[in-house]
């Protein structure tokens, strides 16, 4: 008579960070981090919670390695994507829509900002810069920038999703904003532009931000 395991082992035996992780993602990207307990995860991979933690220490390390396989998986333009844009530029656009298009991911880089997927991001940005043909002496600065640049939009998206729930709806919040700036009449740089805060686009001026400093690198 041969000898089978349980279903529960074998499940058990079958599972491997990769697949963890993979699993947590899709998670995340349906209901956020709140929808995210090692509990919830073991459902949904068929098996016990306490076979999760052969391959994730806890959940702030799940959270880490699934950030971290998300922003990883942008860092090379897709082959077929013809029309991305390659080099420094083109990575912190990426970076960009990663981090507008995936709210949790936000989260967990405004929540641990040198976390292993932020490491690789700034050793990815030193790589491009160096191909760029920025010194070396001058590539940690750059590199520092650019990736405060990016992590900067982490930290206004992760406190744009902690606003009240009352507020839906992006050009009213910044039409009433532009109000009060103008109606006080305490701000006078922010008066003169107010045209341009309630209706600019986020991602444009990012963008216009990455030019700057890339301006900025060249001409040093």
């Amino acid at each position: 008579m041969t000898n089978t395991k349980p279903t529960s082992a074998r499940r058990s035996d079958a599972l491997s960070k990769e697949r963890i992780v993979q699993a947590a993602i899709e998670m995340l990207d349906e209901g956020g981090t709140d929808a995210l307990t090692f509990r919830t995860l073991a459902a949904h991979l068929s098996t016990g919670p306490g076979a999760l933690y052969h391959h994730v220490g806890n959940r702030d390390d799940l959270l880490a390695a699934a950030a971290e396989a998300v922003m990883s998986s942008a860092f090379e333009p897709l082959p077929e994507n013809e029309a991305a844009e390659p080099g420094v530029r083109g990575l912190t656009m990426r970076m960009f829509d990663v981090i507008t298009t995936r709210p949790w991911v936000a989260t967990q880089l405004a929540a641990a900002p040198w976390q292993p997927a932020v490491m690789h991001l700034f050793d990815r940005i030193g790589t491009e810069l160096d191909t760029h043909g920025v010194p070396e002496s001058a590539q940690f600065d750059a590199a520092s920038v650019l990736l405060y640049h990016v992590l900067g939009v982490a930290s206004q998206r992760d406190a744009g999703m902690q606003l009240p729930a009352t507020v839906t709806d992006r050009a009213a919040f910044l039409d009433s904003t532009r109000t009060a700036v103008t109606d006080s009449g305490d701000y006078p740089f922010l008066t003169r532009i107010a045209s341009q805060f309630a209706g600019h686009d986020d991602r444009e001026q990012f963008q216009a931000g990455v030019d700057i400093i890339l301006a900025g690198i060249d001409r040093g």
